[in-house]
């Protein structure tokens, strides 16, 4: 697997959370919780923004703190991510890079 690979399983996961929240709301807690709001169509696309960025936020932030590039609960250093065949993944600052690209570039 590459960098622009694992990066890419990010986005998609990120992608698939805000689906799972906002089409499926009965299977997750949090689209309870958002259901219980009883927010009108507009109020619900602000809500849907609102959770996007805070997934946009949360997964970038882990991948530039796997990079060394932020820190993770206040440690800040690089880390080594291998796949499941033991191939070193990226090397320091490439995960940064398609970071950027997928969760920066692509909103």
């Amino acid at each position: 697997m590459t960098a622009k690979e694992f990066v890419e399983l990010f986005y998609i996961e990120k992608d698939e959370t805000l689906k799972l929240y906002f089409e499926k709301m009965n299977n997750t807690q949090v689209g309870c919780e958002i259901q219980k709001l009883g927010l009108n169509q507009e109020q619900m696309e602000k809500m849907k923004s609102i959770i996007d960025t805070v997934l946009i936020d949360t997964f970038y932030t882990i991948l530039l703190g796997l990079d060394g590039e932020a820190s993770i609960g206040n440690v800040q250093q690089t880390y080594k991510v291998y796949d499941e065949d033991d191939h070193l993944i990226s090397e320091c600052g490439e995960l940064e890079e398609y970071a950027y690209e997928y969760f920066h570039e692509n909103k």
